[in-house]
């Protein structure tokens, strides 16, 4: 069962017109920096993704997805170490590679076609499936106020009951909160500033305007992750649960699983949003189940192998109870897969079949694909 070939495929899949932001107040979205140019600089769905397609002596493809901005420099040094090798000789909990922003969707790639070697699902590798079904919410970035109350009643009239935005301090997230009361009572908002609310004074006003309206499940990430003991304060301050965004892709800003314990250990959280490959989700769920707090899992508004792995990983985990970031789908113009995963809001089901239960579509790659690389 050796790995004979890694077929790469790098694709630019484009958001669907409107499905990200409004027009006035367009904003990137990608955190990090790419090149020499700063974060927040290029918009997500401008830069390039890569799938991965492994293939084994006996024929068996198995397939991962890297999060957008790879390195192929990477990629090829990573395609070099697994080519020739016996898949029955990896652990793969332990791949035997640096861990890097590339390291998910290789290991994505191999636990799939070990899983498709075994007649196995990828969800039995991590034990077992908890839930055949995963919550999940609806999305939205930087909105005008006047539009968030239809988009948030479309998304409830499709069966939603929660919407993540994203924020910074320009947005009138008061303002959307109570627009979405009026217009889709019940639904729940998940506030995300990615740490662009900067002071914790500025979260505790937006708090205290928030308690009218009193549809937010949660705030994530509300103030820079290092001021740590903050998010300890601002916990107490008020009933809306805090929750730190760990996310090990994020490998240059220094995030870590020990992120996630010391948080614990400052009671500084309520919750969490993890966002991590297979191995890796599975400890950080163990460690918040231990903690006794939930999480969901995140993303990088993905394509569909990625987001079949995230659904792979929340069903195996425990503490995996609130609405994940599996979105990539309403917002991409394609998922890249032959048949979508079935999504029944606010659920998504756990794909049938062996390994990751999903398949390419190879038109469709090839019909967004700017390159392609093998390794053999």
């Amino acid at each position: 069962m050796k790995v004979v070939r890694i077929s790469c495929f790098e694709v630019i899949v484009p958001a669907r017109e409107g499905s990200i932001d409004s027009m006035q107040v367009s904003k990137p979205l990608h955190k990090l920096p790419v090149g020499a140019k700063e974060g927040w600089s290029f918009q997500f769905d401008e830069l390039p993704k890569m799938l991965i397609g492994l293939q084994l002596d006996s024929g068996i493809m198995g397939w991962g997805e890297l999060y957008r901005g790879h390195s192929l420099a990477m990629v090829a040094e990573i395609a070099r170490i697994l080519v020739d090798r016996d898949i029955e000789s990896l652990v793969l909990q332990r791949l035997p590679f640096v861990f890097c922003r590339e390291y998910d969707g290789f290991e994505c790639a191999i636990w799939d076609a070990y899983a498709r070697m075994r007649n196995m699902r990828v969800v039995d590798l991590l034990g077992g499936a908890l839930r055949e079904k995963v919550k999940v919410g609806a999305w939205s970035s930087h909105r005008v106020t006047e539009e968030v109350g239809p988009l948030v009643r479309y998304f409830q009239e499709m069966g939603y009951d929660c919407i993540k935005f994203k924020s910074d301090l320009e947005d009138d997230v008061v303002g959307w909160c109570k627009a979405i009361a009026d217009a889709a009572p019940g639904m729940q908002v998940i506030l995300d500033p990615n740490e662009r609310w900067e002071y914790a004074f500025e979260t505790r006003k937006r708090i205290d305007a928030l308690r009218e309206p009193g549809n937010v499940l949660c705030l994530e990430d509300p103030i820079p992750r290092w001021k740590i003991s903050e998010y300890a304060a601002l916990r107490t301050y008020s009933s809306i649960p805090i929750v730190l965004h760990v996310s090990l892709p994020y490998v240059l800003q220094g995030q870590r699983i020990q992120d996630a314990i010391r948080a614990i250990q400052l009671q500084a959280v309520d919750g969490f949003n993890f966002n991590s490959g297979l191995a890796d989700f599975q400890r950080m769920d163990h460690i918040a189940a231990a903690a006794g707090l939930p999480c969901w899992h995140g993303s990088e508004i993905d394509l569909g192998i990625l987001e079949a792995m995230y659904i792979h990983s929340s069903a195996a985990a425990s503490s995996c109870t609130w609405p994940g970031d599996i979105f990539g789908r309403m917002i991409r113009e394609h998922d890249l897969l032959q048949t979508p995963l079935r999504f029944e809001p606010p659920f998504v089901y756990l794909p049938e079949g062996p390994g990751l239960g999903v398949e390419p579509d190879l038109d469709a790659i090839a019909h967004y694909q700017i390159n392609k690389i093998e390794y053999y």
